[in-house]
């Protein structure tokens, strides 16, 4: 799933294509992405609008369209925004046709993207918890939040409403980082580790981001390449490997029916003695 650093490339790389210009055509292939807008309606409300903006709200694309509109996309699991792609896609489900003649090409292997046309972002974003990268993502904040939860900090790092665009190998790959087991009970952090684990969030989101996200499976920018931040990963997607640090062989567990990566020694499990302090890991 494009998780916020895969999505903050896709706005980034789109913005300059696509803002200030009018959307003139829409092909619809696949009804089931249209969240309760029918066919008709959304072409309506889309056609003849310019984009004014494009944003990304956690891991959601939002097109600021003229007359009011926002356009919301979630990209889900497998789905793809394609500038023009030089052929046709297989799984293409939805077109915008803009005024210089250029195509957006929406593509989805598992069908479970969604685009909500709506007047207010709000209504479909407005839930989404803070944005890790912004400046309100403070030590302290992360703190507040992870005394209320004694839940497993790996599940709390994906509580969408809590953290806005934290997803699962970014989660696995700040964990490591700070050197904090994924099933440890989120109020157990001491500060030290809690200040660990803020500095290697931000560090692993800006470095996901500087290498145009991860194409582990599905992600492809909107160009049609890949991503590189797969290519530095530590643990994420890596059961069996030989850790980075310690060349202890990378495990993986279930934690949220979430399949979860870590290295044993490095990140001892709760209850176990430290091999090294929880501050050391962090990146920053």
């Amino acid at each position: 799933m494009p998780e916020l650093p895969e999505v903050e490339t896709i706005v980034n790389n789109l913005r300059p294509r696509v803002v200030g210009k009018t959307i003139i055509g829409i092909v619809v292939r696949d009804t089931r992405p249209l969240q309760q807008t029918g066919v008709e309606e959304f072409c309506r409300r889309l056609i003849g609008r310019s984009i004014k903006g494009l944003s990304r709200r956690g891991k959601y694309i939002i097109f600021s369209l003229s007359h009011g509109n926002n356009l919301v996309v979630h990209l889900r699991m497998t789905g793809a925004l394609l500038w023009n792609p030089a052929g046709p896609e297989p799984f293409s489900r939805l077109e915008l046709i803009l005024d210089d003649r250029s195509k957006l090409v929406y593509t989805d292997v598992r069908r479970f993207g969604t685009f909500n046309l709506v007047r207010d972002a709000g209504k479909v974003v407005g839930k989404l918890g803070i944005e890790p990268l912004s400046d309100e993502f403070t030590r302290a904040a992360l703190a507040a939040y992870l005394a209320t939860r004694s839940t497993p900090v790996k599940t709390a790092l994906l509580n969408q409403e809590r953290i806005a665009g934290i997803g699962n190998m970014y989660a696995d790959e700040a964990l490591f980082a700070a050197g904090i087991h994924p099933l440890r009970p989120s109020n157990s952090l001491k500060p030290k580790e809690i200040a660990a684990l803020h500095r290697s969030i931000r560090a692993v989101l800006k470095k996901a981001v500087k290498n145009q996200g991860a194409s582990i499976r599905n992600y492809r920018r909107p160009d049609g390449e890949a991503g590189r931040a797969h290519e530095e990963f530590a643990v994420a997607h890596r059961g069996g490997c030989s850790c980075p640090r310690c060349s202890t062989p990378i495990s993986r567990i279930v934690v949220g029916q979430r399949g979860t990566y870590f290295c044993p020694r490095c990140q001892p499990a709760p209850g176990k003695p430290s091999k090294t302090s929880g501050g050391r890991h962090g990146q920053g």
